[in-house]
């Protein structure tokens, strides 16, 4: 594919805690930087998302008496993965990561910033209801194709590339520009419901 002016480079979450050493580490975490600086030079649009969370946020584990990170509880908007505590807002480990080119984003969605409501996506938040505004903002755009990399494949870029099919785009996803976390499956689940949704899983060298 050759990107032109209706297509859109989504950057997910590509933070400090994110990476090896941080919070909330994701394997080879560090290794999408080099790769999506590369492609953010084959794209006119940029945009980049930044979870930005409140210290008192429901998915940190530490604010539930009794858990550990990566147990599951029940919150009114269903199931609750609980986390390591990470990004929170203003933090060193919420920052983007060291390398990474930010100059070219004409768009930055942080997320995540409702303490009773966790954020994967992009574009809603976990219960489903609360849009973050930017499916409009890439419609008043003229985009119509979204080309997603990042962290982590199985949570937020997943969650992210089927909520943008839902609202109508085409999406691709940069397979050798994101890694994943693979908690009991997760990351091969993630890659079967992107496809199901008709997401396309793309290499980076086929972008420009």
């Amino acid at each position: 594919m050759t990107p032109g002016a209706s297509d859109l480079l989504l950057v997910i979450d590509v933070q400090v805690d994110f990476l090896p050493g941080g919070a909330l580490p994701v394997p080879e975490g560090d290794a999408v930087v080099g790769p999506i600086n590369a492609l953010q030079g084959r794209f006119r649009n940029v945009a980049l998302t930044q979870d930005w969370h409140p210290a008192d946020h429901v998915s940190f584990a530490d604010n539930h008496a009794g858990r550990a990170p990566f147990e599951r509880v029940a919150l009114p908007y269903g199931a609750q993965v609980l986390w390591p505590r990470h990004c929170v807002q203003g933090s060193p480990g919420a920052a983007f990561a060291p390398g990474l080119a930010t100059d070219r984003a004409g768009l930055v969605i942080r997320k995540g910033l409702d303490p009773r409501i966790d954020s994967y996506s992009a574009f809603l938040e976990a219960d489903r209801t609360a849009r973050t505004g930017l499916a409009g903002a890439l419609r008043e755009r003229g985009i119509t194709r979204v080309v997603l990399c990042g962290l982590a494949t199985d949570f937020c870029v997943a969650w992210s590339a089927l909520d943008a099919r839902a609202a109508g785009f085409d999406v691709c996803v940069a397979a050798d520009a994101v890694r994943g976390i693979d908690v009991e499956g997760s990351l091969a689940d993630a890659w079967a419901r992107m496809e199901a949704a008709g997401v396309l899983r793309i290499a980076a060298a086929e972008i420009g």
